[in-house]
């Protein structure tokens, strides 16, 4: 059974999925996708930071676009999610994230993602995760909300972000 949170999750990711390619051409008029409106009157989002971090420092934070090619539940664990993903390198990665209260592994597979590929490998329930998935989170109406950072599939696995 899927939390709320995973409801509205997968309802954010098919509006993420849609192409924005034009669907008919008719008479010379290239129709547009339909806007769906979201409502974020009752959305909360953390302050920003206070502290200013210099270029350098970010400039060592390695992002990369990386393909999903497998995702599953991690055995004993309720929130934990095992990817294994293409991050251009020609080797796979590993990287376990906590989203499994949001996402389904299934509905993940094939999707281009964004990661943080240079932190330290991590281990988690015996399997060292070596990277982190890049998440968006809020509150709303008191309940967190988490939504996977999604791009376009036409970007490269291992594409880095600047």
């Amino acid at each position: 059974m899927k939390s709320q949170g995973a409801a509205k999750n997968e309802a954010n990711n098919a509006a993420q999925s849609t192409t924005a390619a034009p669907k008919a051409v008719e008479a010379s008029v290239v129709a547009e996708p339909a806007k769906v409106e979201i409502d974020f009157s009752n959305v909360e989002v953390e302050p920003l930071f206070e502290d200013m971090v210099d270029f350098d420092t970010f400039s060592k934070s390695d992002f990369r676009a990386v393909k999903v090619k497998e995702c599953e539940a991690v055995p004993k664990s309720k929130k934990l999610l095992k990817f294994v993903l293409d991050d251009g390198s020609g080797e796979d990665r590993v990287i376990l994230s906590g989203i499994h209260d949001y996402y389904e592994p299934e509905e993940l597979v094939g999707k281009t993602l964004i990661a943080i590929v240079n932190l330290p490998p991590r281990k988690m329930m015996g399997i060292d995760s070596c990277g982190m998935i890049i998440s968006a989170t809020h509150l709303e109406e008191g309940r967190e909300g988490l939504n996977v950072l999604m791009v376009d599939d036409r970007i490269p696995a291992g594409a880095k972000l600047y």
